[in-house]
């Protein structure tokens, strides 16, 4: 028995280790929440690089009036010592936030994630979501539908990373008789994306006091990284 198990768990190890090795770096997402009147919608991501070993943290705050993002930020924290933990740069990141909207006024309007889909997500159709904007059952709200389209582009810098690609959010107006409405259509592919080459829809977090007040619509950008495909996270956000 001896004899036969080594050979078979050196066997597996061989079989694993390839797939190990070629491990991209997918950022961990959190929906920190909005400002108290909805103004602002706030997330990061965090990780470990692929490659560099190194963890990293970013903080995204956006107004949703406009879907631009607030003076001063993005926030991004990258801690070159491979022994670092990415605990330690979302702090200090988390630590940078606190002058533009208090983590204490995120958290107390967080807002509630009405439909969420990890880039580990087999069965769900990556491109469209609907989702029922809050837990009121039966709906009192019309529900929010959007579709992503993947446009074929091209982008400077990444030639030989084969095929790039920009996106289209759509949002269907189920009260307007299915009218769609274009949220987001990228004209060019922004350098903070570095290559992207596939998108995805991972969430919708919806805000409301009295009423709905506002949306985001967090969208993982598949990249060519160094090791294997790397995910990252953008967000398009608007009132209601």
């Amino acid at each position: 028995m001896r004899m036969i198990f080594l050979p078979a768990l050196c066997l597996f190890a061989q079989i694993i280790t390839p797939s190990l090795a070629r491990a991209g770096d997918a950022a961990q997402l959190g929906i920190l929440g909005f400002s108290r009147d909805g103004g602002i919608f706030a997330f990061e991501e965090y990780g470990v690089q692929d490659g560099s070993g190194f963890p990293y943290a970013n903080r995204y705050y956006i107004d949703t009036s406009n879907d631009s993002f607030l003076k001063g930020t993005p926030i991004r924290v990258r801690l070159d010592d491979e022994n670092a933990k990415p605990e330690t740069a979302r702090l200090q990141a988390r630590q940078k936030g606190e002058a533009i909207v208090s983590q204490a006024e995120l958290s107390a309007n967080r807002g509630i994630t009405a439909g969420f889909n990890p880039v580990t997500e087999l069965s769900a159709d990556p491109h469209r979501i609907a989702v029922n904007p809050r837990p009121i059952f039966p709906p009192i709200d019309p529900q929010l539908e959007f579709r992503l389209e993947e446009i074929a582009m091209n982008s400077t810098g990444c030639e030989s990373q084969g095929e790039t690609n920009g996106f289209r959010l759509l949002r269907i107006e189920a009260q307007n008789g299915g009218a769609t409405k274009t949220l987001h259509e990228d004209k060019s592919i922004p350098k903070s994306r570095n290559c992207p080459n596939g998108y995805s829809i991972g969430a919708v977090q919806t805000f409301s006091a009295d009423n709905l007040r506002g949306y985001a619509v967090l969208i993982a950008v598949r990249q060519y990284g160094f090791e294997g495909p790397d995910y990252r996270w953008i967000a398009v956000t608007g009132r209601l």
